[in-house]
């Protein structure tokens, strides 16, 4: 592995919570994935309790750090700070895995477009698209209705027509996202306040607002099983404050009070149709004192 003070092309970070199922199969990957690049690997552990830290510290192709769980944006700042000087940062998550020359495809659209993250299309285990970009949040979006196929309605992007071919996009999904070095350092890397969920979200929307796009290519592919490191009605709670607290960023007070409630009614709904979890999301809204004390926003009704 480089020294901290070599350079490489690509210092691929990842960030591990009982991941011993799947982490292997990620690291195995990345030389073919990287191709010609020169790289550095630097894995952060926030703290797993199962063999995650063995399997990682039978390796020596991996720069291993443990940490406590203070969160995925903090894990990727960490492994940055303890990764070479790069051109280019590769966040990926521990459940997904890269095709071969994938991010040497990434990088060169990144260059060429001057695009601040690039993403690959990414493909469920049973090799089916997966619907990993997104549109800008907005309250006409709130509900998630991505079932009326109209964009002015949906955030999640899910027609196969938009996954044909290469085109800037709002942001992606986190799980898989190369990141111009000079963007990340410039916006200070992700923001460690969302401890989980959103931080991809508002990176992206603020590396577009300070003039570096998100770009999405079907020319790399990459594959994704999701729930790598568990979901629960906790990290759901945290998910949908979160939401909030992005929009609020993004759009003021006034707005996100409508946002909030807009929210409220959608996981009131899906409380009503059987998910448990939505009904820990409404109390979690609506009384700060029962939100996730992880994300630090139970200090007024509306998050910040």
């Amino acid at each position: 592995m480089p020294s901290a003070a070599e350079s490489v092309d690509v210092a691929a970070v990842i960030v591990t919570y009982n991941s011993e199922r799947h982490v292997g199969t990620l690291l195995d990957g990345l030389p073919a994935a990287l191709g010609s690049l020169t790289y550095s690997v630097v894995v952060v552990d926030n703290g797993s309790s199962d063999g995650t830290l063995a399997l990682l510290e039978g390796r020596d192709d991996v720069v291993v750090v443990r940490s406590v769980n203070d969160g995925f944006a903090a894990g990727v700042n960490r492994a940055v700070r303890h990764s070479p000087l790069s051109s280019a940062v590769l966040v990926i998550n521990p459940d997904a895995t890269l095709d071969p020359d994938a991010v040497p495809l990434m990088r060169e659209v990144q260059e060429r477009t001057g695009a601040g993250v690039v993403a690959p299309r990414v493909r469920e285990a049973d090799g089916s698209l997966s619907s990993s970009l997104r549109r800008r949040p907005t309250l006409a979006r709130v509900g998630g209705l991505s079932f009326t196929g109209l964009p002015a309605f949906a955030e999640r992007v899910d027609d196969p027509r938009e996954y044909a071919a290469e085109h800037p996009v709002d942001w992606v999904m986190g799980a898989i996202m190369l990141i111009d070095r000079r963007c990340y350092d410039e916006l200070d890397g992700l923001d460690e306040s969302y401890f989980l969920y959103s931080e991809e979200t508002e990176f992206c929307l603020r590396a577009g607002d300070a003039g570096w796009p998100t770009v999405y290519t079907p020319r790399a592919g990459a594959m994704h099983v999701g729930g790598g490191s568990g979901e629960s009605a906790t990290t759901h709670a945290m998910q949908v404050v979160n939401r909030v607290r992005v929009y609020r960023r993004l759009s003021g007070d006034l707005r996100a009070w409508l946002y909030l409630v807009g929210c409220v009614l959608v996981e009131l709904r899906r409380g009503l149709l059987g998910r448990p979890e939505s009904w820990v999301a409404i109390r979690a809204l609506l009384r700060p004192a029962l939100r996730p004390p992880q994300i630090g926003a139970s200090g007024s009704l509306l998050p910040m």
